[in-house]
């Protein structure tokens, strides 16, 4: 196909794991900096980035992650003047950018930013981290229900982004797909067998794969309470 515009690289983030809120152990790299120059993008993320949970943050399939800067003005018109929405950076998103959200997107596109070539392999499904992060108790479901997630790639070809970067689609193999269909299902329209089923044929990640399976052959919705409120405390 040839290749579309789709928008542009805002700023470019990294952060290191420190200790994050107060359950003891707990790390986090949410708080993620503004990068000054170009940035190496290999294929475990950018350099100098990491993950305070490698368990479920990070690995091959959320290399990078992406969130649309044009969010930002309907969370404060919600939320109101929080600190974290002062600037790019508020939901640990890797790219802050601009003309592009999850309607724009698809299943499996590639797209090029800067010298690097990646693909979407999923939306981002949002964790307790927010929560303490925005100081407010449902900020991961708000994410939920709002559709406004952000995504995640993997790195087909490493190279360097930066600020200012066109971000251009040059392959859509799921034009039937894009992002913000995949995340009604996901949080709206949970168990309808017809979707699911046809959601089940997208090269999906093994867990999500498990969790199509299990609600097509139970009928019932997985528990989001540990994701989205974090583990029990003692």
């Amino acid at each position: 196909m040839k290749p579309l515009l789709l928008g542009h690289v805002a700023v470019v983030l990294r952060g290191q794991a420190v200790p994050f809120g107060d359950r003891p152990g707990t790390r986090s790299a949410i708080a993620k900096q503004a990068a000054t120059s170009a940035v190496r993008v290999e294929a475990t993320g950018l350099q100098g980035d990491e993950q305070g949970d490698p368990r479920i943050h990070g690995g091959p399939d959320k290399a990078v992650h992406q969130y649309p800067l044009d969010h930002y003005a309907a969370w404060r018109s919600e939320l109101g003047a929080l600190p974290p929405l002062a600037q790019a950076g508020a939901f640990g998103e890797n790219i802050s950018s601009t003309g592009m959200t999850e309607a724009d997107l698809c299943w499996s596109d590639r797209v090029r930013m800067g010298s690097v070539l990646l693909e979407v392999t999923q939306t981002r499904q949002p964790c307790w981290k927010l929560n303490t992060r925005f100081g407010l108790a449902d900020m991961a479901l708000r994410l939920q229900r709002t559709g406004r997630t952000g995504w995640y790639y993997r790195v087909l070809e490493p190279g360097t982004v930066q600020a200012g970067d066109a971000i251009t689609l040059v392959a859509r193999p799921y034009p039937a797909w894009p992002l913000s269909r995949v995340i009604e299902v996901l949080y709206h329209r949970t168990l309808d067998a017809a979707q699911l089923r046809e959601l089940a044929q997208l090269p999906l990640p093994p867990s999500w794969q498990k969790l199509v399976a299990r609600r097509l052959e139970h009928g019932t919705v997985e528990d989001w309470i540990q994701r989205t409120q974090g583990p029990a405390r003692d």
